[in-house]
């Protein structure tokens, strides 16, 4: 029987079974597909990590359906929760928050617990489906390249026993992380919601902090020197065209955008959202196709480009 099926009413029953029996199951969400298991079981959650081979210190986003189950798992809920919730939920925005002082295990190590809704009806049905909190990082190997369709999961993890297929994911990159813990909100990681429509929203926002050394508490995931990888080596640039490639592994891949034309390139939408849409999925192509290398051009250093310099600046530590 084939592990990735079809999101209706016998798909979403397997996968709920799933879950509740302490297994995993992989699933989409409007930014990458997740790799959920039941927030609340030690066991479950553990599969988790072994299956990703995920550090234990990185800590994981508790997925709920409504506003009241993400205010259950929060010790206090402060007012900017509010007008974040009610402008951004379900939406591709992860709250930090104080852990409510009953759940034990869940959450990260400083007694924060990050958390969303998300806006894919298929999470919304496992959700339903379920009846449980899920916890679920992008379902890929740790430090790997986030999966946005049902195959990229598979590839990275054979050994998922399901994969809840909701066609590509159509944000294409990972939550913006902000934690609302201090009187100051502080983005954690940038991502598909754009800084600006926050800022919008709640005033002042403070910028990430410098990466915690590897092992070292965090409140939330995605904030590791190096991340979202493919298994070539990236290589950013300010123009690929003046990159010297003798002593590049070879061979060579190039990705940029379409103001910055290159021949013989992967060349993805000059627009910030579009190119985020896409950025992984042409990650995956360049590594299917057997590259070495990838060279890619600088995104622009503008503010609607922080989540895209975010991720490839990750993906290019080493």
């Amino acid at each position: 029987m084939s592990r990735i099926v079809r999101p209706d009413a016998e798909g979403l029953r397997r996968a709920a079974d799933l879950l509740r029996a302490e297994s995993v199951v992989a699933f989409p969400t409007e930014t990458v597909y997740g790799l959920g298991a039941n927030a609340f079981s030690a066991k479950a959650v553990g599969e988790i990590y072994r299956l990703k081979n995920r550090p234990t210190w990185n800590p994981l986003i508790a997925h709920v359906a409504n506003v009241e189950a993400a205010r259950a798992l929060a010790e206090t809920w402060p007012d900017v929760a509010n007008q974040l919730a009610a402008q951004f939920w379900p939406g591709p925005l992860t709250l930090v928050l104080p852990r409510a002082r009953h759940l034990d295990g869940v959450g990260a190590s400083d007694d924060t617990i990050a958390i969303r809704i998300p806006d894919h009806e298929v999470a919304l049905g496992l959700l339903e489906a379920s009846g449980l909190a899920l916890a679920a990082p992008s379902a890929n190997r740790s430090e790997g390249i986030s999966p946005t369709t049902a195959e990229h999961v598979l590839r990275s993890l054979p050994d998922v026993p399901l994969v809840l297929d909701g066609g590509p994911a159509t944000w294409g990159i990972e939550s913006t992380v902000l934690d609302v813990t201090g009187e100051t909100p502080r983005l954690l990681r940038p991502g598909a919601l754009p800084l600006r429509e926050l800022t919008d929203v709640i005033g002042w926002i403070d910028l990430p902090e410098e990466a915690p050394d590897d092992g070292a508490a965090r409140p939330s995931p995605g904030m590791s020197r190096r991340h979202y990888a493919p298994r070539a080596t990236v290589v950013l640039a300010k123009d690929v065209r003046d990159v010297d490639r003798a002593g590049l592994a070879g061979p060579i891949g190039v990705l940029t955008y379409e103001t910055a034309d290159v021949d013989g390139a992967e060349i993805l939408s000059a627009d910030p959202r579009e190119y985020a849409a896409d950025l992984y999925a042409a990650l995956h192509r360049l590594d299917d196709a057997g590259v070495a290398t990838i060279l890619v051009q600088e995104p622009p250093r503008h503010e609607d480009w922080l989540a895209v310099r975010d991720r490839l600046g990750r993906a290019a530590t080493k």
